[in-house]
């Protein structure tokens, strides 16, 4: 082996032992949970603290552990780093099969972070394609998989309005024709608007979600930084959500300061749109919790200036204390360094009662935090509306003893008969969520 490999796997080794020996969480992750979080002093190191999960996989016939009442299976296995669903109207399940497009690291602050990312999981090449699925006998198993769109630039989030099917690729908002029942769209598609992207392209995700009228169309962007370290100057449109004209493609940001909106859904008693955020990093493993939160129309939730609501971050420079003034507090905090991604209000009959109008959230894990967080779907309950509780497990077991991740994660969606889906990137699968009694029943 050549002398130049070894001595960059010794320092890779090195580095990695390193920054494992970091600061650790002084309180309860329930601490930074729920409407009212605590918010301790931040805690900087000069070697940030990484816990990452190695990504191993799932070994076979395992799964992860459901809930008391509830009961779990693979709807589909064998794909390639999906993340994120949706579901057609006719009951077809749609799985964009994704991860960061290719970017030149620059610095070893980059070198290391895709070092860090290739040990969680996160390294594979995207496939750049949505995969159909079909469970044709309703035994909850798909039993027939297509490739629905193919050649795509790193899709995540997808929005059927009429017959107009639209995917949020990484760079552009992008509009297909579509009929009912069809298994794979051939003919190109039209830009409808281009999205914030580039050589840097930081958080590279963009979901999409239609307005109650199919007028207009919410894209998530988040940041191009941690906390503005690289110039507000590469921020424009980022870090906010964008509200897009359907029929002009015509952009406007309808909330800002929010670090990496990613779930999008509207609550149904409400009528709100709710959105999941993933907070900055490298201020201590208490700090800052992710959030779910209504979004307003003009708000501004403090990135990169503040954060939940008006807490300064003093390593922003110059500071804007007149944005922090305004700065809004997120409506739920979901435990910091969570990467609380996947929302889903459930709407459904299949599951218990005591699910109705609450939230289910793909918590994807830590990797800034000691000990670990996420790496669990977990439910938020709502009560006309509103949050009304703690957090409630619905799925674990993604680490295993040896604090590997077996699976991570990441999109949540509701199928047409009620059960709840999991995207997991790591374990390639799509976990399926149904009441335990209606497994008995049907076995």
């Amino acid at each position: 082996m050549p002398q130049a490999i070894i001595s960059l796997l010794l320092l890779s080794s090195l580095l990695l032992n390193i920054i494992a020996c970091g600061e650790r969480a002084t309180l309860p992750l329930e601490a930074g949970m729920g409407p009212r979080p605590t918010l301790p002093a931040p805690n900087p190191t000069l070697i940030p603290t990484v816990n990452i999960a190695p990504a191993k996989g799932w070994p076979s016939g395992a799964k992860p552990m459901a809930a008391a009442g509830l009961s779990v299976n693979a709807y589909a296995t064998g794909l390639d780093h999906p993340r994120w669903l949706y579901v057609l109207p006719n009951g077809d399940v749609l799985v964009a099969e994704t991860n960061a497009p290719p970017k030149d690291s620059k610095g070893l602050k980059d070198w290391i972070m895709k070092l860090l990312k290739k040990r969680a999981g996160a390294g594979v090449q995207s496939a750049n394609r949505i995969t159909l699925l079909r469970d044709n006998d309703g035994d909850g198993i798909a039993d027939m998989r297509t490739v629905f769109l193919q050649e795509l630039n790193s899709p995540f989030g997808m929005a059927l309005v009429e017959n107009d099917f639209y995917v949020a690729n990484t760079d552009g908002l992008i509009r297909y024709a579509y009929r009912q029942g069809q298994t794979q769209i051939t003919a190109p598609g039209v830009k409808l608007a281009d999205l914030p992207a580039g050589p840097i392209n930081h958080h590279w995700t963009k979901n999409v979600i239609a307005s109650r009228d199919g007028s207009h169309l919410y894209v998530t962007v988040g940041s191009n930084s941690n906390a503005g370290e690289i110039g507000l100057e590469k921020e424009i449109n980022r870090a906010a959500v964008l509200e897009v004209e359907r029929l002009s493609g015509r952009i406007r940001i309808f909330a800002s300061g929010l670090r990496n909106p990613v779930g999008l859904a509207w609550q149904p008693q409400s009528g709100a749109l709710w959105t999941t955020v993933n907070e900055r990093d490298e201020i201590g493993s208490d700090l800052v919790p992710d959030y779910m939160t209504a979004l307003k129309d003009g708000g501004f939730y403090g990135w990169p200036y503040s954060y939940f609501g008006q807490h300064v971050d003093v390593r922003v420079k110059p500071q804007r204390p007149d944005l922090v003034a305004k700065a809004l507090v997120p409506d739920y905090a979901l435990g910091a360094h969570t990467a609380s991604l996947g929302l889903a209000f459930y709407q459904g009959n299949l599951l218990p009662k005591h699910y109705a109008g609450g939230a289910f959230v793909g918590q994807h894990g830590s990797w800034n935090r000691e000990p670990r967080s996420g790496y669990k779907v977990i439910f938020v309950p709502f009560t006309d509306g509103s949050p009304s509780g703690m957090p409630e497990d619905v799925l674990t077991g993604f680490v295993n003893a040896d604090g590997e991740a077996l699976g991570r994660p990441v999109g949540v969606a509701v199928d047409r008969s009620g059960a709840l889906l999991v995207a997991d990137d790591v374990g390639n699968v799509i976990w399926r969520v149904t009441p335990a009694d209606k497994v008995a029943s049907e076995g």
